[in-house]
């Protein structure tokens, strides 16, 4: 199968998980206050999980490939307090749209990544690829609960996210067809995407997570991370 329609279609499965995860949101008749508690914080445990996995197993091991330890940090850096001055203008503009933020904020440079790294190393193309579904699935989710008040028509949300699931592929091939050769640009864009989710992670997800006399959620953090080491594992 030709290198560009792999891309599309791997990209685009990684983006479809964010309306999927708004529509598993959207079902009404399960127990409205399960799905406030326990549920709601397993689905944002498990997203956390999936993302620190990304993080440790594949935007950090790859990008100090191409990096010095001095550029590395910067560029980790630098993504931490990108996420960070995003995070303060949406608190200060008191939009509810900071989950939804945070998810666009991730998957584009990761898409990018991806569609960059396919040509040198598909396998670890695919596995990224799958860390995102994983990420996207939960993200979706949140981000479908905290603008379903903002929206009289949560198909029309829905559909939204369906929408923004096309940047992915747009990224990938962007990345795949003009940064495949820069290799420096590519760890940057990982370096400075992994110091970002690292951020959010322990700023908007972590905290939100513990229920006092609830102890599956946390459990779901070592459940998504765990899908990504076997990812990683099977991918060498």
């Amino acid at each position: 199968m030709d290198a560009l329609l792999i891309i599309l279609l791997v990209t685009l499965g990684a983006g479809l998980a964010m309306p999927l995860g708004a529509v598993i949101a959207a079902v009404e008749n399960i127990h409205s206050d399960w799905l406030e508690q326990e549920f709601r914080h397993s689905v944002l445990a498990f997203g956390a999980g999936a993302l620190l996995s990304a993080v440790a197993l594949v935007l950090v091991p790859e990008g100090i490939k191409h990096q010095s330890a001095h550029s590395a940090a910067l560029w980790f850096i630098a993504g931490g307090f990108g996420f960070m001055l995003l995070d303060i203008v949406l608190q200060k503009a008191n939009t509810p749209a900071s989950q939804l933020a945070a998810m666009l904020a991730d998957f584009i440079p990761e898409s990018i990544a991806l569609g960059a790294t396919f040509s040198a190393n598909p396998q670890m193309a695919l596995l990224l690829a799958g860390i995102i579904a994983l990420q996207n699935l939960p993200e979706g989710f949140n981000a479908y609960r905290e603008l379903r008040n903002r929206f009289t028509s949560g198909p029309r949300l829905i559909g939204s996210f369906a929408l923004m699931a096309l940047l992915g592929p747009a990224a990938g091939l962007a990345g795949y067809l003009w940064l495949h050769d820069a290799v420096e640009i590519v760890s940057a864009i990982m370096l400075f995407a992994a110091g970002g989710i690292l951020y959010a992670v322990f700023q908007d997800m972590a905290p939100n997570v513990k229920l006092e006399r609830h102890w599956g959620p946390p459990m779901g953090t070592v459940l998504g991370f765990v899908l990504g080491m076997v990812g990683f594992m099977l991918a060498h």
